[in-house]
C-alpha cells in the first residue's frame, strides 16, 4: 500500500512538472500547448544520449535536456503561437498540434521507435523506512521536483520577471499598456515551460530505467489532464492535479493492471470537469470565446451547380467499372471514402456549429463496435446495423458530452479529447463485451439486397453510396433552420444566447448528428476490415481527422472529400512510410494554419470580395430560413446574419447559367 503511494507521488511529481509548464503557458498566452509532451520525449532522448551513450553524469544529461527543450520552447512560440496572437484561439491550438506531430515523428526518425535502457549512473542505494523501500533515484526525483516548484513559486512571487508574468496572465492588454514587454515575457514562459517538460523526461526515464521516443504523446495527454484537474492557469492547481493523478494511477494500475491506466487518467479528468468545471483551483470565470467563431468568416465557400456535382459523382463512379483501375488503386479509393465519411462529421460539428472536437475517434469506435456486434452476434444485415450503430454512437456521444456544455474557454475541447480517449480505454478493459485488447474478429461481410460485398470494387461502390447519402444529409441540414441556428452560434455564441437560442442543446445536437455520421463511418470501417480493436481508435486518429477536415474546409461537405483525397489518397498513392506520413500530416497542418486556415474548398478573402462586387447588381432572392444556403458571417457591427432582413452579402442565385447553385 505504502509502496504504491510512494510510486504514485513520484509519478505525480513528473506529471506536476509537465502540468506546471502547461499551466504557465496557458496563463500567459491563453493557449493549450499540445506539443508539451513531445518536449518530454525530446528531453528524455537528449538525457539518454548524454548519460547512456556518452557516459556523462545524470545532472549533466538533465542540463543538456533543459537547454535543448528550452530552445525548442522558444521556437514553438515563434512559429506556432505568436503569429496567431489576437486571432481565433483554434489557430494556435491547431498549430501546436501540428508541432506535436512533427516533433513526435522527427524524434522517432532520428532515434528510432524502439524502447532502450536508460542508465542514470546513480549507485544502487536503498533505504527502508517503516516498511517503505526508497531508492536513491526516488529521493533525487522528489527533492528535485519540490525544489523546482519552490524556486518557481518564489520567482513568480518576488522577482520582477515573476510580477511581469503574473501581470500578463491576469490582463495581457493592461500589462502591455503599463510597459510590460508581453512578447518577451511570453517567450520566457514558453522556454521555462519547455525546460520543465524536458527535465521531467529525464527524471522519468531515470526512474523507470527505460525510455522510448513514443512515450511523449501519452505523457503530454496526462499532463493536460493533470493541468485541467488542478485548473488551467493555476500553478498550485497543476501541482495538486499532477499528484492526484499520479496517486490515482498507481492504485488503479495496482488493482486492475496497466490496461486501466488510460481509463483512470481520462475518467478522472471527465469526472472533475463534470463536477467542478473550472478544476480544483481554477477560476470560476473563464473567458467564453467560440474556438472557431472567426476562423471561417474570412472566406467564401466554393459554390457548385447541380450539373457540376453530377460530373463529380460520375467521375467518382469510374473506379466501379471493372478493369479501369487495379486493385491497389481501388483500395486507396476505399480508404479515401472511409476517412471522408469521418471528416464529414467535422463539417457539422466545426463548420456549422463552430465547435472543436479533438476526440472524434471515439464515436467512430462506438459505431465500429456496435456494427460488429449487431452483425456478428445479433445477425442483423449491414443496411440495418449501420444506421443503428450510428444511432448508438449519436446517443452515447450526446450523453457523454452533455455535461461539457457548462464549460468555457479551452475546457470543451479538452473534454472532447478526454471523451474520445476514455471510450477507447473502456473498449480496452470491457473484455467480456468487446474482446479487450484482442478486439472483435471475423465480422461478417455486408450483404446488400442478397449480394455479398466481398471484392474491393464492391466495397468502393458501397462506400461511395454511403458517403453520398451522408453528404446529402449534411447539405440539407446546412440549408435548414437548424443549420442557420448553428451558424449563429458559430459566428457569435454570446449574441446567439442573447437572442434566446439554447446554445447547449444545439451544441449537443450538433455533436449527436456528428456522432451519427462518424458511427456510420465506423460501421463501414468494421465491415471493410472485418476486425476492430481499441488501439485503432487512438487520439492520433482524432488529430488526423481534424487535419483532413481543416485541409479541405469544414464549411462544405465536399471539403471533407477533398481533404481525404489529398492527405489519404496522395500519401497512399506514393506509398509513404507511416512515420514520414504522419510527419507530412503535421507539416501540412502547420502550413495550412499559416497560409490557408479556411481550407482548400474556399475562395480567399480577396476573391470573395470580387465576387461580392460582381454579385452586387444581382437581384436578391428572399431567404427562407427553412431552405436558406446563406453562410452566417459577422457584419462590421459584429452581428450574426441569419435572417432575410440583412442581405448585404452575396445573393443566392437560382436558375442561371445552366442550373441551380448547390452549396457543396
Amino acid at each position: 500500500m505504502f509502496d504504491l503511494l510512494i510510486a504514485g507521488l513520484i509519478n505525480g511529481n513528473a506529471y506536476a512538472l509537465v502540468a506546471l509548464g502547461l499551466s504557465l503557458v496557458i496563463g500567459v498566452a491563453n493557449v493549450v500547448n499540445f506539443a508539451h509532451g513531445s518536449l518530454f520525449a525530446v528531453g528524455a532522448m537528449v538525457g539518454w544520449v548524454v548519460t547512456s551513450n556518452l557516459g556523462m553524469p545524470l545532472w549533466l544529461g538533465a542540463l543538456a535536456a533543459v537547454a535543448v527543450t528550452a530552445a525548442l520552447g522558444w521556437l514553438i512560440n515563434l512559429v506556432a503561437v505568436r503569429p496567431f496572437a489576437g486571432k481565433a484561439p483554434i489557430a494556435a491550438v491547431l498549430a501546436t498540434i501540428a508541432v506535436m506531430i512533427i516533433l513526435d515523428n522527427l524524434t522517432q526518425i532520428v532515434f528510432g521507435p524502439e524502447v532502450r535502457r536508460f542508465d542514470s549512473g546513480l549507485p544502487d542505494i536503498t533505504w527502508q523506512i517503516g516498511g517503505i523501500t526508497l531508492r536513491l533515484i526516488d529521493v533525487v526525483i522528489l527533492v528535485t521536483s519540490v525544489t523546482l516548484m519552490l524556486v518557481l513559486a518564489g520567482v513568480l512571487r518576488y522577482s520582477k520577471l515573476g510580477r511581469a508574468i503574473r501581470a500578463t496572465s491576469q490582463d495581457r492588454e493592461a500589462a502591455a499598456q503599463m510597459g510590460v514587454p508581453v512578447a518577451r515575457v511570453q517567450s520566457i514562459a514558453f522556454m521555462v515551460s519547455a525546460a520543465l517538460g524536458g527535465l521531467a523526461g529525464v527524471l522519468v526515464a531515470a526512474y523507470f530505467t527505460t525510455i522510448a521516443p513514443t512515450q511523449g504523446f501519452q505523457i503530454g495527454l496526462a499532463g493536460i489532464a493533470a493541468a485541467a484537474i488542478g485548473g488551467l492557469g493555476s500553478l498550485l492547481g497543476a501541482v495538486i492535479g499532477g499528484l492526484v493523478l499520479g496517486v490515482a494511477e498507481a492504485f488503479g494500475v495496482g488493482l486492475w493492471g496497466d490496461s486501466a491506466r488510460q481509463l483512470i487518467t481520462f475518467g478522472a479528468l471527465l469526472l472533475v470537469l463534470w463536477i467542478r468545471p473550472e478544476g480544483i483551483l481554477g477560476k470560476k470565470t473563464v473567458r467564453r470565446e467560440p474556438l472557431t467563431g472567426t476562423f471561417f468568416a474570412q472566406a467564401r465557400p466554393v459554390v457548385m451547380r447541380r450539373w457540376q456535382v453530377a460530373v463529380l459523382i460520375a467521375l467518382a463512379l469510374i473506379p466501379t467499372i471493372p478493369g479501369v483501375f487495379d486493385g491497389y488503386a481501388v483500395q486507396i479509393g476505399v480508404q479515401i471514402l472511409a476517412f471522408a465519411m469521418i471528416a464529414l462529421s467535422m463539417t457539422v460539428i466545426g463548420g456549422a456549429a463552430g465547435q472543436l472536437s479533438l476526440g472524434q475517434a471515439g464515436p467512430v469506435a462506438l459505431g465500429a463496435y456496435a456494427a460488429a456486434m449487431l452483425t456478428k452476434d445479433a445477425g442483423l444485415p449491414f443496411l440495418v446495423a449501420a444506421p443503428l450503430a450510428g444511432l448508438v454512437s449519436a446517443v452515447l456521444i450526446a450523453v457523454l458530452n452533455a455535461p461539457s456544455w457548462r464549460l468555457s474557454g479551452h475546457y470543451p475541447a479538452i473534454a472532447t479529447l478526454a471523451t474520445g480517449a476514455a471510450i477507447s480505454a473502456v473498449l480496452l478493459v470491457a473484455t467480456p463485451i468487446t474482446g479487450g485488447g484482442s478486439g472483435i474478429a471475423q465480422i461478417p461481410l455486408p450483404d446488400i439486397f442478397g449480394i455479398q460485398i466481398s471484392s474491393t470494387t464492391q466495397f468502393y461502390a458501397l462506400g461511395l453510396g454511403i458517403l453520398l447519402v451522408l453528404i446529402l444529409l449534411v447539405h440539407r441540414l446546412g440549408r435548414s433552420h437548424l443549420g442557420l441556428t448553428w451558424r449563429a452560434i458559430r459566428d457569435d455564441e454570446v449574441a446567439a444566447r442573447s437572442a434566446g437560442i439554447a446554445t447547449p442543446q444545439y451544441k449537443s445536437l450538433a455533436f449527436g448528428i456528428g456522432g451519427f455520421i462518424a458511427g456510420v463511418a465506423g460501421a463501414f470501417w468494421a465491415a471493410q476490415f472485418g476486425f476492430v480493436e481499441p488501439k485503432i481508435f487512438n487520439p492520433n486518429l482524432s488529430f488526423q481527422i481534424v487535419i483532413i477536415a481543416v485541409l479541405g474546409s469544414m464549411l462544405r461537405p465536399f471539403g471533407a472529400v477533398l481533404g481525404s483525397i489529398v492527405l489519404v489518397g496522395g500519401l497512399e498513392l506514393f506509398r509513404v512510410a507511416s512515420e514520414t506520413r504522419l510527419l507530412i500530416y503535421g507539416v501540412v497542418l502547420l502550413l495550412l494554419i499559416w497560409f490557408r486556415p479556411q481550407g482548400m474548398w474556399t475562395l480567399p478573402l480577396p476573391f470573395a470580395r470580387l465576387f461580392r462586387r460582381a454579385d452586387a447588381g444581382t437581384p436578391v432572392v428572399a431567404e427562407q430560413s427553412a431552405s436558406a444556403g446563406l453562410v452566417g458571417t459577422l457584419t462590421p457591427a459584429g452581428r450574426a446574419r441569419t435572417g432575410a432582413a440583412e442581405r448585404t452579402g452575396p445573393a443566392e442565385r437560382t436558375g442561371t447559367d445552366g442550373g441551380e447553385e448547390t452549396r457543396a
